[in-house]
């Protein structure tokens, strides 16, 4: 049996082969589909199936683009309400694939669709592909349908989880969608896999606990629900255009006044010269999330990108930004501006005058803070800026760094004139 992993740092997503005896199954494609197409002819496999764990929300699919290329069929567990062809998984469906086989279990909950897909190699059951019903170290959120209140999902994530997958041996092992750093849950460990076991014995949801618990549990202080993350499930619904539909990405001399410029750079470079009322969002990190969530999909953008306008382009792609319209040399001329940093040292020693602002997630700020900081994550940051002293500095940190710089070109788009980035973020606050 050939199975594996791709891992999409940018987006925290997994996607998976498996394959047996020249035919293959690929589960939560990404939106561009190469990868696929080429491992499969490495392994000499021909993909037949493209399964869906749910309807995602976080990023664009490519099952369409996939389908299209390979005549492949497409699986989502029932009720789904896909517009193109497809076939409904219900519990105990298989799908032959040489010598393994591969078995659905419905387990509604992150969404009403939701299915996890056994894994098995003869007659053993080996691993099982959790979608984002069952994380490392955590579970998915329960709300981010409309047809159904976070609590009825979450009281149908309990059922999933208890029902079926702890009902699942210990040696099975775990391959969930998403990594650290999603969306779709709360505190996702950074590791890759996990079995059965092990998340039985430490992943705080599986704890033993009434149902009614673990409702109130999941319910409470959830994060902030990106708007595009709607877009992307009707998107999904429907089927992505191929990516090769997307026209040429011109080079621009000036940015239309409708548009959002995002300057990719790293946050150094940015800091030390860029054009004012740019959003910046490095591409060393989860780049494609964070313009989603801060950007959304109905804007024109221009890119700052020095050589990797197209690469950004296509990681924009991947959430459903489609509407790239340009990208802008930073060499252009126009004018540039600084963004201020500070040392840890020097703000221990000035603290007293600083609005120190800390947009970290709640799960990071609850395990340790700078005294006297307010918290204002990230997601929500531009809503809640008309709280702050214009008047006074404010001192902007996340765990490293990338948050916080994303987070001073907000501020400084918004017109904050005093506003200063911690270099090495609260690591370096607590290494000191």
């Amino acid at each position: 049996m050939v199975f594996e992993q791709f891992y999409l740092g940018c987006l925290a997503h997994a996607s998976y082969l498996i394959g047996s005896e020249g035919v293959a199954a690929i589960v939560d494609p990404q939106r561009d589909v190469e990868i696929y197409l080429t491992a499969a002819a490495e392994h000499g496999l021909r993909i037949e199936h493209i399964i869906e764990t749910h309807l995602h929300a976080d990023f664009v699919s490519g099952h369409h683009e996939l389908a299209a290329k390979t005549g492949a069929a497409i699986w989502l567990g029932a009720g789904s309400g896909a517009t193109f062809p497809h076939r409904d998984a219900h519990d105990g469906d298989t799908i032959a694939l040489g010598g393994c086989r591969l078995e659905f279990l419905q387990t509604p909950g992150h969404t009403p669709e939701s299915v996890s897909v056994v894994v098995w190699d003869g007659n053993e059951r080996v691993s099982v592909l959790t979608g984002d019903t069952l994380f490392i170290g955590d579970v998915g959120r329960p709300d981010l349908t409309e047809n159904h209140t976070p609590q009825e999902l979450a009281g149908m994530l309990y059922d999933s989880l208890h029902r079926k997958l702890l009902a699942l041996p210990d040696g099975v092992a775990v391959y969930p969608a998403h990594g650290a750093g999603s969306m779709c849950g709360r505190n996702i460990s950074s590791d890759r896999a996990s079995t059965i076991g092990r998340e039985r014995a430490s992943n705080y949801a599986l704890r033993e606990m009434p149902r009614e618990r673990f409702v109130e549990i999941m319910t409470q202080d959830l994060p902030p629900r990106p708007e595009y993350f709607r877009h992307d499930v009707d998107v999904n619904r429907h089927g992505a255009p191929a990516l090769d539909s997307l026209p040429p990405l011109p080079p621009l001399t000036k940015v239309p006044a409708a548009a959002v410029l995002v300057d990719t750079r790293p946050a150094t470079v940015y800091a030390s010269g860029h054009v004012a009322g740019s959003l910046q969002i490095g591409l060393g990190g989860q780049f494609a999330a964070w313009a989603g969530a801060l950007i959304g999909l109905d804007r024109d953008v221009v890119l700052i990108a020095e050589d990797q306008a197209e690469e950004a382009r296509l990681r924009l792609a991947r959430v459903g930004i489609d509407r790239v319209i340009g990208y802008l040399d930073p060499a252009a001329g126009l004018p540039l501006i600084p963004t201020k940093q500070i040392e840890v040292q020097e703000l221990r020693e000035r603290q007293h005058d600083f609005c120190i602002v800390d947009v970290r997630r709640k799960p990071e700020w609850d395990a340790g803070h700078i005294e006297g900081a307010r918290h204002l994550p990230l997601d929500n940051l531009r809503e809640c800026a008309a709280t702050l002293d214009r008047s006074r500095p404010i001192a902007v940190h996340c765990k490293g760094g990338y948050r916080s710089m994303i987070a001073c070109s907000l501020l400084e788009s918004a017109g904050f004139e005093q506003v200063f980035n911690i270099l090495g973020g609260y690591d370096a606050w607590i290494g000191t």
